[in-house]
């Protein structure tokens, strides 16, 4: 195999891993942090969030143009617990706050399993 191959080979290894080993929260270490008052973000569209969503969450669709200024908005040192249908969309989220600056952050992984 030429080295080029190899390295693309190895690179697109280690990025599927990465995205898979993001895309699922905890749900139990989620739900002890809730209990100690993290605030809660629902990271789905506004649709899903409308359709059922955990008491107390607020939504910021990560999708959405405006997800960046509008996370800013949130104080960066307090904690967070990020979720949304599967996890993979939380994961990314998490990605953009803690290039925002924020530090606290625990994935919920999908609504589902937190409720």
């Amino acid at each position: 195999m030429r080295p080029a191959k190899a390295l693309i080979l190895a690179l697109i290894a280690v990025v599927t891993l990465g995205v898979t080993a993001c895309s699922s929260g905890d749900p139990d270490t989620a739900r002890a942090r809730i209990e100690d008052g993290a605030t809660l973000i629902d990271v789905r569209t506004p649709q899903e969030y409308d359709e059922g969503h955990l008491e107390g969450a607020i939504n910021i669709d990560v999708q959405a143009a405006d997800f960046d200024e509008r996370v800013q908005e949130l104080p960066r040192d307090e904690p967070y617990v990020v979720y949304c249908r599967s996890g993979s969309r939380s994961a990314q989220a998490i990605s953009r706050m803690e290039e925002l600056g924020f530090t606290d952050l625990t994935n919920g992984g999908a609504y589902d399993d937190l409720r």
